[in-house]
């Protein structure tokens, strides 16, 4: 059931309004409110799925309502009712978050139809919040240890600045998972979060992957397509495995850094795009440098600031807070009880040399957790978890 509430002073165009919503659907509750100021205490009060609200009203016009109720509950869509006379200030409200608007007198397919719409965008904005969590979850940075709060911490830092980030550390350690924090807790959170694995694409294919192509380009190039750079605008690109890009596609990525414009291959149009970069590498490219497989002017662009992600064999301390992270997290996965760990099997687990790292934690545990004891101790350890 959808509740829509009507800002509107003139009272005949009040009940038309209100008589057209709720003979549209036995879906629609619609109340009424007979100025701005109890429109703003009705918005402040209940949860409302949609607002029309019109512009030119006593004590408080519509503009003031919609930028007082956007602060209070951004996502309520608002349709704005305009007079003749109040197009263009309409059309202004636009910029202050109006989801639309319509005038007078309503025009009735008009109206339904941007009602309709309006509904539809709130469902989804709901269902990207919910997503959002479920993915914030998926990337829950679990630890106490002194290196991991150096990294919780220089993420706070950076994370609301625009600065490019590049992550090093050995393959497993979780350096994505310190890419999604940097834009979960960025401006530009709601905007997208686009992944490139650098090293998953061959060298021929990663320029037309991260700027697109025009039709014709080469011979499989039977339509323009976008790339990475322009899904990503406003939003946050991650660059995994940085140090496996070829020579080529590093240059086009400088200039990208470098005058905030691509151009895709085949093509001689620039195109602009405000990306964040972050990039990630398991390499060590000042080594990569030298040898002359990664441009220095690239790598000073990147490392703006360096997050350096431990080896899980330097951060022993995190393991139990590990294992019982993805136990309770396999076990909903698999939909059973969340077993549990003795304290001699963590010991025995905390003492292994963890060369595939938190990937390999994980493993390890969900294979623990299927061939193991209803609780899980050292002789599963040693007959399971051995390598």
């Amino acid at each position: 059931m959808s509740r829509i509430l009507v800002i509107e002073d003139e009272a005949a165009i009040r009940r038309v309004l209100v008589k057209i919503l709720s003979e549209e659907s036995d879906t629609y509750t619609v109340e009424e409110a007979e100025d701005g100021l109890k429109g703003l205490e009705a918005v402040k009060k209940e949860d409302y799925d949609l607002v029309l609200c019109d512009i030119k009203m006593p004590k408080m016009d519509g503009v003031e309502v919609l930028e007082a109720a956007k602060k209070i509950k951004p996502e309520i869509p608002f349709i704005m009712i305009s007079g003749h006379g109040d197009l263009d200030t309409a059309v202004n409200t636009m910029r202050l978050g109006a989801f639309d608007y319509i005038s007078k007198p309503p025009d009735l397919n008009r109206l339904l139809t941007t009602v309709r719409n309006a509904l539809d965008r709130k469902e989804l904005v709901v269902e990207n919040k919910i997503l959002k969590k479920k993915v914030s979850k998926n990337y829950e940075m679990v630890g106490e240890s002194e290196a991991i709060d150096v990294i919780k911490d220089m993420i706070e830092k950076v994370a609301p600045t625009d600065a490019r980030v590049l992550i090093t550390g050995p393959n497993g350690t979780g350096k994505e998972l310190v890419a999604h924090w940097v834009h979960e807790k960025s401006q530009r959170s709601s905007a997208p979060f686009i992944e490139v694995n650098c090293a998953a694409i061959p060298s021929e294919l990663i320029e037309s992957e991260l700027f697109g192509h025009v039709k014709g380009a080469f011979t499989s190039a039977v339509k323009d397509r976008a790339g990475k750079f322009e899904a990503a605008n406003n939003g946050t690109i991650f660059l995994d495995e940085i140090g496996d890009m070829s020579l080529s596609a590093q240059a086009k990525v400088l200039r990208a850094l470098q005058e905030n414009k691509i151009a895709r291959v085949g093509s001689d149009k620039d195109i602009k795009v405000n990306v964040r970069v972050v990039a990630a590498t398991n390499k060590n490219l000042k080594k990569e440098i030298e040898e002359g497989n990664f441009r220095e002017d690239l790598y000073h662009r990147l490392a703006v600031i360096l997050i350096k992600v431990p080896a899980l064999n330097e951060r022993r301390d995190d393991i139990p807070l590990l294992i019982n992270h993805f136990a309770s997290k396999i076990a909903s996965e698999h939909g059973t009880a969340v077993k549990t760990f003795s304290s001699k099997a963590i010991e025995l687990l905390q003492e292994y040399d963890w060369t595939g790292n938190i990937r390999e934690l994980r493993n390890v545990v969900e294979r623990l957790i299927i061939l193991g004891n209803t609780e899980v101790d050292a002789s599963d350890v040693k007959l399971f978890a051995s390598k």
